[in-house]
Order: C-alpha cells, then structure tokens, then sequence
C-alpha cells in the first residue's frame, strides 16, 4: 500500500454512479431481456474502462473499478457468489426501504416514508436466510472483474488500484440463521468462503478494500434493547471474523473502510468513534477508510488526538462527502487533510471520500456531474495540502 511520501495521495471509497446507458442496460438484463444479456459482458468491460479512464484524467491516484461488476449492491452482491442462503419475504426490508428498524426511521418516520422512494431500492424486498453449508462459488464472477479491471489499467498512469469486497459482519448481518448451531460458526463460515474473494483480489495484484458498514450501523438497530456492552461483544465477533478471512493475506495488502451507513438521512444515533475505534485498531489491515467529512462525524477528527495510529498503518479520512450535493471548497479539503497529518503525520494520510456514490446499480446519492466535481475537489485539496505540508513548511 503507497504512502504519501512526496504528496497527498488521493483515492476514493470505490462505488461510483453508474452510465445511464450501462444502467439501462442492466433495468433490461432485470426484465429478462435476452440481448441485453448477452451484450452485457461487453458493455461491462466499456464501462468499467470509461470509469477507470475518468478517474486517472482528473488524478485520482488510488482507483477502482466503480464497483461495475457487482449486483444488487455493495454488500448483497455477495449472496450470488456464495452457496448456502435463500430469500424470503415477510420480514426483513419492506420493498424499496433504504433501512429497516432502527431509532432513526423511528424518529423521522415521515422522512423516511419520502426519502425511501428516492434511492433506487425499489426491488428490494425481504431478507436472506442460511439454510444450507456457505462455501464460495463466485470464482468465475471475480476472475470476471479483476480480468476487466486489468485491462482498463493497461493505457492509464494511476499510482495503485484497489477492489471493495464486502466484510463478513456486513453480509446480510440480520439474517436467520437455520443450518449452523450458532451465530459464532455462521459468521465463521462466512468468513472462510469470503477468504477466497480476497485472496483473489490481492493474488491479482490490486490492494482489497473491505467494506463494513454494518458494523457501526447495527448499534442504532440493536440499542436498546440490547446494551452497548451487548452489542461490543457482537462486533467483537465481527471483527474477529474479519481478522479470520484475511488469514494469509499481506497487511498492507488490505485497507478497511467503515461508515455509518451511506444513506443521505439525520443520523442522529449513530455510535461515536471513539467507542469502536478500539475494535478496528485489532484488524489485521494496513489503512483505516473512515468518514470524517460528515457533518455528523466530521469532529471526530480529534479522537486521533488521544488514539495513537499503529506506525505500519495509513489513515484514509474522507474529505468530501458523498451525503450533499455542495461540493466543498478545496481549501476546506486541504485544511481537513492538514488537520489529520498533524495528528498521524503527513505520510500516513490519504485523501479519501466519506462513502460510495452509488450503493448499488441503480442509486446515486448526487448527481453525477457533482460526483466528479467533488473528485476534482480532492484532487486539488491535496495539491494545496501538500504545498503547505512538503514545500511550505520545509522552506
């Protein structure tokens, strides 16, 4: 994993909006259009070198894929590349809710009954439940995508790229378990059959960007009427499983992104920082990917103040957010970077987004048009940042 050696590196949480004529693409491949599918592998492979060529034009240096190749979302993409679920309606999700039970929505339910119908999760509806062995049988899908990654990297100059997979405790974290004896070897199962999608992504020279953003979310879902301690302790479980799926996986091969869920809404119960920063410091990971640019997690910029950041890991603070569609002022995207290289030090920062853009083929949380803007703002918040941190203060 680079450092910022030189310069602020710049790079993003790896979900990017979808071309309209890709989505269209896909809306067909939904209904069961037969030309769609077949043209789909193809139009997969343009995108995903657009997306690419888009990102090294305004200097992206960490870059991804866009997410291109995955289904339904950033986590439940998952359930096509594992064996051992099956989907039932009655509970869960009702169609098209963003999130389910929770002390948000139950503040803001009317919010809630708008915002919904906003977001592109139309199809969405009901949960998953284990009913057989989970092993991986995604191994054709992600050959697929890193094979397509890797020929959209061959004409352009970008410093690494990296490839989001979903975390274990964010697989369907409230699904019903029926086939193991125990929550403990249902998430251990799942951990092992992730291990063979990350191994794949690192063995293909790419770093493996894990994305966990059920893990803090599950807080407002659980408290109460369980306690904070309870809920510790399921994380706990969580990151441990983690730790197991990375099992023979270089460190700094691997960075892990945590948010409070990307959804554009008050947040007002999320779980601070400072009470699970302990749980992330015991990943096995190089690099912490964590929103800092949200206006609700934005102070949480001091808990490094008084949490030491291991010497061999990088820190990724989002520095735009993807939850408005005002773009931030690149002198404000230097100051927030500035502010955390005081703290961690300059060569152990990267400049990062708070989240995806588009959780899945059909959301966009901004506009497009805004998405790059706000790239384009990073990139040149960097540059002012790494003026005042390399050339300004050394003269």
């Amino acid at each position: 994993m680079k450092r910022s050696v030189a310069r602020i590196l710049t790079t993003h949480v790896g979900s990017l909006i979808r071309p309209p004529e890709f989505a269209a693409l896909l809306k067909a491949m939904d209904a069961g259009d037969s030309a769609a599918a077949r043209n789909y592998p193809d139009r997969l492979r343009e995108a995903v070198v657009n997306i690419v060529r888009e990102q090294a034009n305004i200097n992206i240096d960490v870059v991804s894929d866009g997410e291109f190749g995955k289904s339904a979302s950033w986590s439940r993409y998952i359930l096509d590349r594992l064996t051992g679920f099956e989907q039932r309606t009655g509970f869960g999700l009702a169609s098209g809710e963003v999130v389910a039970k929770g002390r948000d929505r139950e503040r803001f339910p009317e919010f809630y009954a708008e915002y919904d119908k906003t977001q592109g999760f139309a199809g969405t509806k009901g949960n998953w439940v284990c009913v057989s062995p989970i092993t991986y049988r995604g191994q054709e899908v992600i050959r697929r995508d890193i094979d397509n990654l890797k020929f959209a990297l061959r004409d352009v100059e970008v410093t690494e790229a990296f490839m989001p997979a979903v975390a274990p405790g964010s697989v369907v974290p409230d699904c019903l378990n029926e086939h193991y004896q125990n929550d403990r070897d249902f998430i251990f199962a799942v951990a092992d059959a992730l291990n063979e999608e990350y191994r794949a992504i690192v063995k293909a020279g790419f770093l493996l960007q894990v994305d966990d953003a059920h893990l803090p979310v599950m807080y407002e879902r659980m408290v109460p009427p369980w306690t904070i301690k309870d809920y510790l302790a399921w994380a706990d479980l969580r990151i441990e499983a983690l730790n197991r799926a990375l099992s023979g996986i270089p460190e700094d091969r691997v960075r892990y992104h945590l948010c409070w869920g990307s959804w554009n809404a008050p947040h007002t119960s999320d779980i601070p920082l400072k009470d699970i920063v302990h749980l992330l410091l015991r990943l096995r990971v190089g690099g912490y990917s964590i929103e800092a640019a949200n206006v609700r997690h934005e102070h949480e910029w001091r808990v490094w103040e008084t949490v030491k950041l291991p010497a061999d890991k990088v820190l990724i603070p989002g520095v735009i957010s993807h939850a408005t569609n005002v773009v931030e002022h690149p002198e404000l995207v230097a100051q927030r970077i500035i502010q955390f290289a005081a703290l961690v030090g300059r060569e152990n920062v990267l400049a990062g987004t708070d989240c995806g853009f588009a959780q899945g083929p059909y959301v966009r949380r901004v506009h497009p048009s805004i998405m790059w803007s706000k790239l384009e703002a990073l990139v040149e918040g960097a540059r002012l940042a790494s003026q005042e941190l390399w050339h300004r203060r050394a003269a």
